[in-house]
């Protein structure tokens, strides 16, 4: 009776343990990600702003900007966007996914 008595105390302080690991594992895996999704839509930010910089410099008449240098940042800038679009899309399929899912 009494080894039943123990290892009804070990278990749930193993289980609250290895929950309390597998939540800190989580936070770390969500903020990497959370930081990196936040990073990768300031770069696109970044290449539209600088390719709409160019493109009004170059309107204006600056001399140092060529038209393939704008034509190159507006590509740049397009593909950026198009490929978070794409990403955005398959984030999106892929929960509509896990919410489908069967517990």
């Amino acid at each position: 009776m009494e080894i039943n008595n123990l290892d009804n105390k070990i278990q749930p302080s193993f289980i609250k343990s290895s929950i309390s690991q597998g939540s800190s594992t989580l936070q770390r895996v969500n903020s990497n990600f959370s930081k990196m999704l936040t990073e990768a839509i300031n770069n696109v930010n970044k290449l539209q702003k600088n390719s709409s910089h160019l493109q009004t410099s170059f309107d204006r008449g600056d001399k140092n900007i060529s038209l393939s240098d704008v034509m190159i940042a507006r590509n740049k800038s397009s593909i950026a966007f198009e490929a978070t679009v794409q990403i955005r899309n398959k984030l999106i399929e892929a929960y509509k996914e896990l919410i489908n899912m069967p517990v």
